[in-house]
This record gives structure tokens, C-alpha cells and sequence, in this order.
């Protein structure tokens, strides 16, 4: 079964018994303290806000809100604990520190609640990942009753309760005996730096990349992208037109492993850009002939049509597209339609 593994290279930084993720610490002084803050937030409605990840709810109700900072090896068994206090379908989160020029955080969260096994279970297969990792945070949602786990990149780990809720939270903290602090100390409390820590050689394909891992949980979770698929603005909501765009498109043909395909396309928002990248992609002739498989085996694709799925769509800084498509790039920039500059199978 494919998993992960820690690259063994990486040190951790820990000061004064502190132990800092592998994936995220700091690098001027910083004296760290495990704590909490508290704070009450009212209710308010999510889909007003489309930058926030409560655009896809009615309402989030009141609530408290902790920010939690342990020491990395307590992390598992805090988010554990606090995971058990949701019901047995729940939503999963994921953000990645990913590759679009013009956003951070790329935000997915299920379309549907699914069963707590699923999300416990590659919590466990991928807990390196998981725990370690300063490129991904991750965490889980209910809204009946309304409760909110989420541990970002810097492994710091937020939960947002509903008010009936918040005595069960205060005395599981209480068990970890962890206090309220005015202010939190943890890895971004000073400048810092976020490193991925996989090792996952090329002779040895079950264990994933990172990427692979993200392609995994969207088809585990039904994860989806959590931005507005029809506005193409950066992180202060300032629309950006034309802009180009790289698309990794997935095509899995009966009974063959999947095909993937690498898109350079013109487009005014991420709905466009994935309608172009798949109709590409479904009008690319000569599929590569045999593959291997993860398990280093090969097959011939089949000839017939297949699911086709827009896995990546990243935005590209003006200069990256020309660099990728020529002045044919920087042409398609201005003008008033979407077009595909370039499409090829990858191997």
C-alpha cells in the first residue's frame, strides 16, 4: 500500500525542549510557550464572505475560538482528542501551500460529509506528512453540532466550537494541561521558514510525493477547490483579467492507469481555464503507448474514451507564461478570449 516517509536528513529545531514540525521553524531568537487564547466570535453568514472557507454554509453560529501551540510531539494526540469530539461524518480540510502566482493557499474542503474512518484512516497512513509538513494544514468540520479542527502549516491548531460545546474543550485542554495566554509563542511568532519533508526516491514508488498524497485525498475526500471558480482576483480581491494559466489534466482510460496532461492556457477565471484545459486534453491525439504503474508493472492504455478530471490550475505571473509559451503567450494575455497555447501528454 502506497504511504510516506520523513526525509532522515532534516534536524529539529528545538529550543528550551520545545520541539518545532520538521516542516516549519524559526530562524531569529524566539523564547516558544505551549498555550491557548480564547475569544468569542458572533454568528455571522459564510456566504457573504467568498474568501473565507465558510462561503460554501448558511452560517456559522456563535462560537468560540481557541489557538492552541504545543510542542510537535504532542500535536497528534491533541488533534486526536479533539477529532473525537466530532459526530461520525464530518467534512475534511486541506490547504497547500501551493504553486499559483497570485494565492498563497490553495483551500479544498469536501463537497459532502464523509464517514470519520476515511478521514482517520489516512491520517494515519500519511501522519509524517500530516504532523510534519510546513507546506499543508489540514482538519475537519461538522455543522450539527457545529465544530471546526484545523491544524495550519505552522502546526498550530485552531478549533471553533459552538457554545454548548465550549466546557468539553476547556476540560480537554485541562487534560493536556495547557493554559491561557495572552499571546501565543509558536514557530510563526518570529521570522521563520516552511520546508516539505517527504523522501520519496524514484526506486521506490510506494512511497508518495507530496503531490500525490494531495491527488489521494481529493479523490478520498471529494475534495474541491474553495475559491470562486467564476472571479479571477489575488488574496486582496483586485480582478486580474487575462491570465495564464498551467493545468495538470488527469484522463483515466478503461481498465489502464490514468494519463496525465500538461496544459499552458489563456483564461479570465479558473471555471474557463479548466473547460479549456479538458476540451484540450479530450482532442489530444497519439496517447503514449505503454506506462508504468506505481508498482512498477506495464500496461497499454485503451483506446476508448475515459473520466477526465482538471487536477491542478495554477495561475502564472506574466513573465513564467511568456517564459513557458513564447510571445504567443504574451499575446493571448490581451486578448478578449481564452485560448490553449500548448498541450502534451506528459510521460
Amino acid at each position: 500500500m502506497p504511504r510516506c516517509r520523513v526525509d532522515s536528513s532534516i534536524e529539529r529545531k528545538v529550543i528550551d525542549g520545545f520541539e518545532f514540525p520538521l516542516g516549519v521553524y524559526p530562524i531569529e531568537p524566539l523564547q516558544p510557550r505551549e498555550g491557548y487564547t480564547v475569544a468569542f466570535e458572533s454568528a455571522d453568514g459564510g456566504a457573504e464572505d467568498p474568501d473565507e472557507q465558510t462561503s460554501q454554509w448558511e452560517e456559522w453560529p456563535d462560537r468560540y475560538v481557541w489557538d492552541i501551540v504545543v510542542k510537535a510531539s504532542r500535536v497528534e494526540s491533541l488533534v486526536r482528542s479533539f477529532l473525537a469530539l466530532l459526530p461520525g461524518r464530518v467534512y475534511p480540510i486541506l490547504d497547500v501551500l501551493g504553486s499559483d502566482a497570485f494565492r498563497e493557499i490553495d483551500p479544498y474542503i469536501a463537497d459532502e460529509p464523509i464517514g470519520q474512518e476515511r478521514l482517520l484512516d489516512a491520517l494515519r497512513r500519511f501522519r509524517a506528512w500530516f504532523y510534519e509538513d510546513g507546506l499543508i494544514g489540514f482538519g475537519a468540520m461538522s455543522d450539527e453540532p457545529f465544530l471546526y479542527v484545523f491544524v495550519d502549516e505552522h502546526k498550530i491548531v485552531t478549533v471553533r466550537a459552538e457554545t454548548a460545546l465550549k466546557d468539553r474543550v476547556e476540560r480537554l485542554l485541562a487534560a493536556f494541561d495547557l493554559q491561557e495566554v495572552e499571546s501565543l509563542s509558536g514557530a510563526d511568532a518570529a521570522v521563520h521558514e516552511h520546508r516539505g519533508v517527504l523522501d520519496a526516491p524514484d526506486d521506490r514508488p510506494d512511497l508518495l510525493t507530496a503531490d500525490e498524497i494531495v491527488e489521494h485525498l481529493r479523490d478520498e475526500w471529494g475534495l474541491s477547490l474553495n475559491i470562486d471558480g467564476d472571479r479571477n482576483v489575488d488574496e486582496a480581491g483586485n480582478d486580474l483579467g487575462m491570465t495564464g494559466w498551467r493545468c495538470l489534466v488527469r484522463l483515466f482510460p478503461p481498465d489502464s492507469p490514468p494519463l496525465y496532461a500538461e496544459v499552458f492556457l489563456a483564461a479570465e477565471c479558473l471555471n474557463a481555464a479548466c473547460e479549456l484545459a479538458a476540451d484540450a486534453v479530450e482532442s489530444l491525439p497519439n496517447r503514449p503507448g505503454e506506462r508504468k504503474t506505481k508498482t512498477g508493472g506495464k500496461t497499454k492504455p485503451d483506446a476508448g474514451p475515459g473520466d477526465l478530471d482538471v487536477l491542478i490550475a495554477d495561475r502564472l505571473s506574466p513573465e513564467d507564461f511568456a517564459t513557458a509559451t513564447g510571445k504567443a503567450g504574451e499575446k493571448a494575455l490581451h486578448a478578449d478570449e481564452g485560448s490553449v497555447l500548448q498541450c502534451r501528454w506528459l510521460s
